[in-house]
């Protein structure tokens, strides 16, 4: 119970995985943090419902099994993540065209469906795919697509960081790529790892996807996308994470809320989504955002017996990339049974669900009639738009004691998320001029 007594060093507001992977930090460093979240359950965005037996993503987000932050916070280093092996299949030009089947031959995809998250995270992966790329139909151009891949899953992200900055889809058509190429793979690809179909999106941020994609697998977590906040969540100290509680007014010192009255602090965290966290701080400034749909259908049979992701080069209607999830991750569904998860980017169409059956049914050959919906979510703030200029380290200290993390901090992906969540506990542990965790088990060493 929380009462007007009660004192922490560093309240949180938001228990989304950016708040989460920052009371991570802060815990492992001696403080004491409470996280207060107005919905029931912690997760932010990343929410998994479960209907009868099925297990649905409400944002359906990709992931990278080279993700930094995966491996380097605690309690998410063990989350079994479920690639889409091995890789991508593009339908373009009326049928599907796999890109990936080199990666067959190694042993990652072995290890990566055992729940390793390291898998094809090396430079050596990126040659993987290039050769896979080069083996694919017009081995030229993809050849030469595969080379560029390779390029950039050698590059540091500081130097990615400081390329000139134009929007995507300028940025692709100036750097000489063969057209074929880009249209079949990489703008599709791109629309989904950045869930922006018209490529607006900062180059910079572009380049950082593709090194993700070159370096790993994508993936998603098994059992649905709350397995992180949830594994995040368990890492913190008993009565740490308070949910259902719902803030109402904020200062360095002092946070009201609805249900509980007046919480004293040392410092605080804002780490709501964008909006929530402009109410909270007026004049933090509002990004855009790229409205997101993930539909969910359950089949008669197994249209695609393939844990890959299928993505469209054809632009053939409002699908940007489905999967048999069931497949992929058979955890999601009820034994025997099949789980098809779509998205669809922008704003839906008032006939979603027709048009997307209809969409389904060319990409996946098979007829839909008898697929059932489970559910729809429609989300119209779903992932911050970064068009340039776009700052990837936007300041998390406003203030000293005011402090504020989330995807629109960083990158509008996970790894963003959970990075300016480490960032802003550094800026507090530095502020407090306590030592980091790795510096503090050194010094209990010596």
């Amino acid at each position: 119970m929380l009462s007007s007594a009660h004192h922490a060093d560093v309240v949180i507001v938001g228990a989304g995985i950016a708040g989460l992977s920052a009371a991570q930090q802060l815990t492992s460093a001696g403080l004491s943090v409470r996280v207060l979240e107005a919905a029931p359950r912690v997760g932010g965005r990343m929410i998994t419902e479960e209907i009868d037996g099925y297990r649905l993503d409400r944002m359906g987000q990709l992931l990278s099994t080279a993700y930094p932050e995966l491996r380097r916070t605690a309690g998410l280093n063990n989350v079994v993540l479920r690639p889409f092996s091995p890789g991508v299949l593009v339908h373009s030009e009326g049928r599907l065209q796999r890109f990936g089947d080199a990666v067959r031959r190694n042993g990652d995809v072995r290890s990566a469906r055992r729940g390793s998250p390291h898998a094809l995270r090396s430079v050596g992966g990126a040659l993987t795919v290039a050769r896979a790329l080069a083996s694919a139909p017009r081995p030229l151009d993809q050849a030469r697509l595969g080379a560029s891949l390779a390029r950039l899953a050698a590059t540091p992200v500081e130097r990615l960081l400081a390329r000139p900055e134009h929007p995507t889809w300028n940025s692709l058509r100036e750097r000489g790529l063969p057209a074929r190429a880009v249209d079949s793979l990489v703008r599709p690809l791109l629309s989904a790892l950045l869930c922006d179909p018209a490529l607006t999106t900062s180059s910079r941020c572009a380049d950082l996807a593709l090194r993700g994609f070159a370096r790993g697998w994508m993936c998603v977590p098994e059992g649905g996308a709350a397995a992180l906040p949830e594994r995040l969540s368990a890492t913190l100290p008993a009565g740490a994470v308070h949910t259902g509680v719902r803030v109402t007014e904020v200062s360095i010192t002092r946070v009201r809320t609805k249900e509980h009255g007046d919480l004293r602090c040392r410092a605080l965290v804002v780490a709501t989504g964008a909006r929530a966290a402009a109410e909270l701080l007026p004049g933090l400034r509002v990004p855009g955002f790229h409205p997101v749909a993930v539909l969910h259908h359950t089949a008669p049979g197994v249209p695609l017996a393939d844990p890959a992701l299928v993505l469209d080069a054809d632009r053939s209607g409002p699908v940007s990339h489905t999967a048999v999830m069931s497949e992929v991750d058979p955890s999601r569904a009820p034994h025997g049974r099949v789980l098809i998860s779509s998205t669809v980017l922008g704003t839906p169409p008032p006939d979603l669900d027709r048009r997307v059956r209809a969409h389904l049914a060319t990409l996946y050959g098979t007829p839909t009639d008898e697929w059932q919906l489970l559910a729809v979510h429609h989300s119209p703030e779903a992932v911050p738009a970064m068009p340039p200029p776009h700052d990837v380290r936007r300041p998390v200290r406003l203030l000293t004691g005011l402090y504020v993390c989330g995807d629109h901090r960083d990158t509008s992906t996970v790894q963003g998320a959970l990075f300016s969540g480490r960032r802003a506990a550094e800026a507090i542990l530095h502020d407090f001029d306590v030592p980091r965790s790795e510096e503090t088990t050194l010094l209990r060493a010596a």
